[in-house]
């Protein structure tokens, strides 16, 4: 089973819909029991990192997922909150990668908008990663606030400058932006991570 983590974000139903397409079974969930359960935890989220660290600690959740041994994919925000701290309502996050979470500066005389949306290529950096495969692919990005760099980032893109799109240490992995609307390469990094 793998288990969704209920952050409180909107895409909750898209990613369930992504594992359903890969053939997996999932549940959405906030039992500390079924995360410990669960071969996969994926944690996503769209919105602000306060809230969603306030939906986890309100469910006990945080000690657990800092603990979990199974592979662990943060998406977009649940990549974010993987790190020490966010400026985003100054919130205290998970604390599994160190650093501090930032806003995008905008610069709209050169075309750097906030928040940073639409499809972009990834750049692989440092060490292989196995969310990774071959080839140039575009993945959707959605967000106005980016993480810090760091010996445990896999791959950037351009917005502006290098901006960290894929992180992994241990059994954790993050990716800013959304694999269950990127398509076919969303689908298949999906599936690499699966098979983890």
């Amino acid at each position: 089973m793998i288990a969704v983590v209920d952050t409180g974000g909107a895409n909750h139903a898209s990613v369930l819909n992504a594992l359903a397409r890969a053939g997996r079974e999932a549940e959405l969930t906030s039992d500390p029991s079924r995360l410990r359960a669960a071969s996969h935890v994926i944690l996503p989220g769209v919105g602000a990192a306060g809230d969603a660290m306030a939906r986890l600690s309100k469910a006990g959740l945080v000690p657990h997922i800092r603990v979990l041994k199974q592979p662990v994919l943060g998406i977009c925000l649940g990549m974010q909150i993987l790190f020490e701290r966010s400026t985003e309502g100054d919130a205290e996050c998970l604390g599994i990668l160190p650093g501090t979470v930032d806003a995008i500066p905008a610069a709209p005389e050169r075309g750097i908008t906030v928040p940073h949306m639409g499809w972009n290529r990834l750049e692989a950096t440092g060490p292989a990663c196995a969310l990774l495969g071959a080839g140039d692919d575009y993945y959707y990005f959605v967000h106005g606030y980016r993480a810090p760099a760091g010996p445990f980032v896999r791959a950037t893109t351009d917005h502006g400058g290098p901006v960290v799109a894929v992180v992994e240490q241990g059994n954790f992995f993050g990716v800013q932006f959304h694999p269950e609307r990127s398509g076919r390469a969303g689908a298949m990094l999906i599936g690499r991570f699966l098979s983890l």
